[in-house]
């Protein structure tokens, strides 16, 4: 039983927190401001220390370090292991940009992305698909479904796949319930998202000046793979994901366990990171333009973000939102998760679903499976409506752009792709299945 009621004005600061992350990015000269990581660590400690203090002088402190420590200090290092790993990853190339060729590569980041994380196949991959398609005059359609399939959709699988998953994964949810639950909304999403891309693909290259698809065919180049040793250190990501926990070290999970053995995944993962960055060499890691910039970006908002969250799931959980059925978590953690981040909102439509009626012989974390489905759906699908709703999105974007592709804006994207193709395809998806 909580000690004290929270009260709404609690909400605040984590509202501030998301709207300066959705927001703050679209105003000119305060956009180039909130660039720098040092200054979204500065928002992150005052909205943060705004809800710790409160907390603390509240009786509630444990709840904020069991949150701090216990959630976002795993979330954090599993990013960075796979963003060390697979940033040893470089692959080279520009391969003859047919339909069929592009939409290969998209399936296999779409694949890739479950096991190594949406944010490490889009980055692995983006600039072979940029290299490939470089010759090409129409490019922006092919930049629009990777950013759909590779950073997003691709990672519905597993709690590697993307953050709000493996949130969900820290809950409490079987590291495989989402391959034995979630396969067939994976497989068809993707399925219908790849015909899509590869006939529109295939409207645009017969539209392709000549001289573009001669270019094409005169400049590719074979495939080159350097860092292959990084295979094994995802491979350690990987299993000890899987079986660094309380169901095969039951003393992981005892109540008054020491903090270092309840951590003992996270050691891991920082030993796969030194080993990561020792084994591979230094000009593979330069070829492939890798920078800490992104994962320190992520850490810096994040850590605002897990601080102001605790008093506004314990609100949520004192004050249900009025959804019930497993459609409207869908859409609602969807809307949520497109024009904020779709880790904490998975997170606060959780505590929402805790408070529902539920067999505990089925629970999956505490809540009914058909709402855990939904919540995983709409988190993870509907983080591609907008380019804020995902980490990948925002990057890929900004690579693509640095290569001279012309991007749409942030309306842009969503008028011309993500509300008349991504919507009507997740609306097919939920009326199949959920």
């Amino acid at each position: 039983m909580m000690e004290h009621l929270i009260p709404a004005w609690m909400l605040i600061p984590f509202a501030v927190m998301l709207l300066c992350i959705a927001v703050l990015p679209l105003i000119p000269h305060v956009g180039e401001w909130w660039e720098h990581n040092l200054h979204k660590l500065y928002v992150s400690l005052f909205l943060g220390s705004i809800a710790g203090v409160w907390l603390c002088f509240n009786g509630m402190d444990h709840e904020l370090i069991h949150q701090m420590v216990y959630d976002y200090v795993p979330f954090i290092l599993l990013l960075m292991a796979l963003f060390v790993t697979t940033g040893g990853i470089c692959i080279r190339g520009d391969l003859k940009a047919t339909p069929q060729t592009s939409t290969i590569i998209l399936a296999i980041g779409w694949v890739l992305a479950s096991f190594m994380g949406t944010t490490g196949a889009a980055m692995l991959l983006i600039r072979l698909v940029l290299a490939t398609i470089q010759q090409r005059k129409y490019r922006v359609h092919t930049v629009l479904f990777f950013i759909a399939i590779v950073a997003n959709c691709g990672g519905l699988l597993s709690p590697l796949g993307d953050p709000p998953l493996f949130l969900l994964f820290q809950k409490g949810t079987p590291f495989i319930w989402w391959m034995q639950n979630m396969f067939l909304e994976w497989f068809v999403t993707g399925a219908l998202l790849l015909t899509a891309y590869f006939l529109l693909d295939v409207y645009y290259y017969r539209k392709e000046p000549t001289e573009n698809i001669m270019a094409d065919v005169r400049e590719s180049t074979k495939l080159q793979v350097s860092g292959l040793v990084n295979i094994f250190w995802l491979l350690c990501v990987i299993c000890s994901t899987m079986f660094i926990n309380s169901t095969y070290i039951p003393q992981m999970g005892a109540e008054h366990a020491p903090w270092y053995i309840k951590l003992l995944r996270e050691w891991a993962f920082i030993l796969i990171i030194l080993g990561s960055w020792v084994t591979t060499k230094k000009e593979v890691r330069v070829k492939n333009n890798y920078s800490w910039t992104p994962i320190l970006e992520v850490a810096c908002v994040f850590l605002g973000i897990f601080a102001t969250m605790t008093p506004a799931l314990m609100f949520l959980q004192q004050n249900p939102l009025p959804v019930h059925a497993p459609w409207q978590f869908v859409y609602c953690t969807g809307a949520l998760s497109a024009f904020l981040d779709n880790a904490p909102t998975a997170m606060v439509f959780h505590a929402t679903a805790t408070t529902l009626p539920v067999d505990a012989a089925t629970a999956v974390a505490g809540i009914a499976p058909e709402f855990m489905k939904a919540i995983s759906m709409g988190a993870v699908f509907f983080g591609a409506l907008t380019y804020i709703g995902n980490g990948p999105n925002f990057m890929v974007k900004a690579i693509a752009e640095q290569e001279g592709i012309e991007m749409p804006s942030f309306f842009g994207y969503m008028i011309k792709f993500s509300l008349i193709i991504l919507l009507p395809i997740y609306i097919i998806v939920q009326l199949l299945f959920i």
